[in-house]
């Protein structure tokens, strides 16, 4: 069983009946055709709660009965009066009037006292047997109202008089002198009996009916709109403080009877007026109110105005009713069906009809129906494809966002008729999807699980298994979102393109040979020259197989061959004049190297010397930090040459010099074997002349660093 839902946040509406929801039949269809529709799952899974819930062209005013059992409804053509029994979930009777209706009320309990008012200026009372009294008034009549205690009929109409007619007495009563034309709306209080008249103007005026004199009178002030408005309806809360009424421009003032000043001002939002208010009072949900004009009927909060639920019928809204202590509304409304709303979350459904709680928590459990659902969204590029492009303003082309609405059924026939082989090639997809998924629930062996096929980005890959493994890789080949990038060759990453070369300035020196690393040499010089020249030789060979060889071409392979040795004396020319360049640049790098060596060498000589005589011949391994602190910065000012040697506390050296010309360097020593041996024998009698560990710095004074 399938119900139409909506949602506004968390709030679920489920339209039980109307229009596009209960598939009425017409009398003319033949009983043929009737019992073929036993085959139709739209008519097999129809929710029909009430039997003949509907009028032959609409329905204009409906009341629930006090008793909560029983549905009074009038509407037309021909001008009628259904009442419906809940207990049987059926039509109870039918009856015709003369003249259309008006407005009515229930007077008893059940359905058996009514009174209704005709559009011909009649009123009519109405009990089992049918019309009981029927009386005129002079101006047409526009609502009723019914005070129980002093049993007074109050009819608002055209007139600046409010008509009394006591049922009691049976006679009409000195009428209300209203100070302004037009009577829209009339509702009684039942808590202190004030009756509040809604007027053509923007006024309410209160009247006491134990005094018959006017005692108040509420001016709405409009300060949205220049527009004039009218009060078109009028409500009373049943604590008898509270007071709401609805304007002409769409908008509902909420009153506290003890100021003048409104406590909540809501606008429905589409400018038409308000035709009903109804305080709900008794249900799960506290300080709720339904505001409904031809458009929408919204429920909301009173305290702070908030948004709870909506119902909103393809029709427009002429009366709307609420089934005291539950959460189900119907609507009288221009159609042949009248609608029936159900909103869990204000509270149950009716006791007669407590089978709806049950359909309702298995829809919530799995919600499969929208208000789209018969509706299937296109782009402009569907359109097209469709050639439906002639289409696009009308009523079959609902226009939304960045595409359209199309019916689903219409949908299907004109993919059948743009695509013919479109079904044959739904099944053979689908025949295809139903192997694969047997094939994966086959059982196999662990030798036969084999790795997902790359078709392209096969370096990608490879290089993310080098750097996360191959688990990594594995599980980005089989994830949903990036398959496409390794089966799709839309996707190939192209490595020759000028944006990857820009996004990829340097290129790794590594490749993968059989999963291991290896390092490429860069060539020298005088290897490149060669290979260039190696190249050079194989073209020239290539060139001369190429032509080919004959005994009359002798002379200009002679040529060919004097030209290639021509082209390697100047290849060897220019190879040796590289490597001697190289040659120069190494040794002139290697002089340097020894120099700044003997510069240290020095530096470190003069630091362990002036070491040796400080701080009363003690070590530098034996001072403490601080005092060689203080000894490198006196050694920093007695620097000969004239430079400045500054350090700080982490260890940073800045060194300040003049520059002077270079002084030319002293001729190599060259040393004789025989002073070599001298030198290694002298070594060997007097051994080491200095400590190997003096010199070092030491940053304490621990003992066991002398020893």
């Amino acid at each position: 069983m399938v119900l139409k839902s909506t949602s506004a946040s968390d709030v679920s509406v489920y339209q039980v009946s109307g229009s596009n929801i209960a598939r009425s039949l017409p009398d003319w269809i033949a009983k043929k055709r009737k019992r073929s529709l036993k085959n139709d799952l739209d008519y097999q899974n129809r929710v029909e709660l009430v039997q003949d819930f509907e009028f032959s062209e609409a329905s204009n005013k409906i009341q629930i009965t006090a008793d909560g059992q029983y549905c009074m409804a009038t509407g037309t053509y021909k001008p009628q009066i259904h009442v419906y029994d809940f207990a049987n979930l059926s039509l109870k009777f039918d009856r015709h009037t003369d003249a259309e209706n008006v407005d009515f009320l229930i007077l008893s309990q059940d359905w058996t006292k009514s009174v209704h008012l005709q559009n011909d200026r009649s009123i009519q009372f109405q009990n089992k047997g049918g019309i009981h009294y029927a009386t005129r008034i002079p101006k047409f009549g526009r609502s009723l109202a019914y005070n129980d205690v002093n049993c007074d009929l109050y009819v608002g109409a055209s007139g600046n008089e409010l008509y009394r007619l006591n049922l009691e007495q049976g006679r009409f009563l000195n009428p209300l002198q209203l100070d302004s034309e037009g009577v829209n709306h009339v509702s009684v209080n039942s808590v202190s009996g004030l009756i509040a008249v809604g007027m053509e103007t923007n006024i309410v005026e209160f009247w006491d009916p134990r005094a018959r004199s006017r005692v108040a009178k509420l001016q709405l002030e409009n300060q949205f709109d220049n527009a004039q408005m009218q009060v078109t309806t009028t409500s009373f809360n049943n604590n008898g403080l509270n007071f709401a009424c609805g304007t002409s421009n769409g908008y509902s003032y909420l009153y506290d009877l003890r100021t003048s000043q409104p406590s909540m001002v809501k606008d429905q939002g589409y400018g038409f007026d308000i035709k009903k208010i109804i305080w709900l009072d008794g249900v799960g949900v506290e300080n709720k109110i339904l505001t409904t004009d031809k458009r929408i009927a919204k429920i909301w909060d009173r305290i702070d105005g908030k948004a709870y639920a909506s119902m909103e019928p393809n029709v427009d809204i002429n009366d709307i009713a609420h089934i005291p202590g539950t959460s189900m509304f119907m609507t009288a409304n221009e159609g042949i069906p009248m609608h029936t709303y159900y909103i869990p979350n204000l509270g149950p459904a009716p006791q007669w009809c407590s089978f709806l709680d049950s359909i309702t928590e298995e829809l919530e459990e799995k919600p499969s129906n929208s208000v789209y659902s018969n509706y299937r969204f296109i782009t402009k590029a569907d359109v097209k494809k469709l050639n439906l492009a002639h289409l696009v303003g009308s009523k079959v082309l609902r226009a939304y966002m960045h595409g359209y609405f199309i019916n689903t059924e219409l949908y299907d026939k004109v993919a059948l008729i743009a695509n013919p082989t479109a079904v044959q090639d739904e099944r053979e997809r689908e025949i295809r999807r139903r192997i694969e998924k047997e094939r994966e629930s086959r059982i196999r062996t662990s030798g036969a699980v084999q790795k997902p096929k790359v078709k392209v980005n096969k370096s990608l890959v490879d290089k993310l298994s080098v750097k996360r493994g191959d688990s990594a890789a594995a599980k980005v080949l089989t994830d949903d979102r990036f398959q496409e990038m390794f089966e799709d060759e839309a996707f190939q990453v192209n490595e020759d393109d000028y944006d990857y070369k820009q996004l990829n300035p340097v290129k790794s020196a590594k490749e993968t040979d059989e999963g291991a690393a290896k390092r490429i040499r860069a060539l020298t010089a005088a290897e490149e020259s060669d290979e260039e020249r190696i190249t050079m030789r194989e073209q020239g060979h290539k060139n001369h197989y190429d032509e080919g060889e004959s005994d009359d071409d002798e002379d200009s392979d002679k040529e060919k061959s004097d030209e290639d040795s021509e082209d390697e004396e100047e290849l060897n020319e220019q190879t040796k004049r590289k490597i001697q360049k190289q040659l120069a640049s190494i040794e002139r790098r290697k002089k340097e190297r020894e120099a700044s060596d003997k510069y240290m060498n020095e530096m470190r000589v003069s630091n362990m010397e002036s070491s040796g005589s400080a701080e009363n011949g003690r070590s530098e391994a034996e001072m403490s930090f601080g005092k060689q602190v203080k000894r490198r910065d006196r050694e920093d000012a007695l620097k000969d040459d004239g430079s400045v040697l500054h350090r700080n506390h982490q260890g940073e050296a800045e060194l300040t010099f003049v520059p002077k010309k270079a002084q030319p360097k002293p001729k190599k020593k060259v040393v004789r074997d025989s002073d070599s041996e001298s030198d290694a024998e002298g070594k060997k009698d007097n051994g080491r002349s200095r400590p190997r560990f003096q010199g070092r710095r030491s940053a304490s004074k621990n003992t066991f660093r002398g020893m």
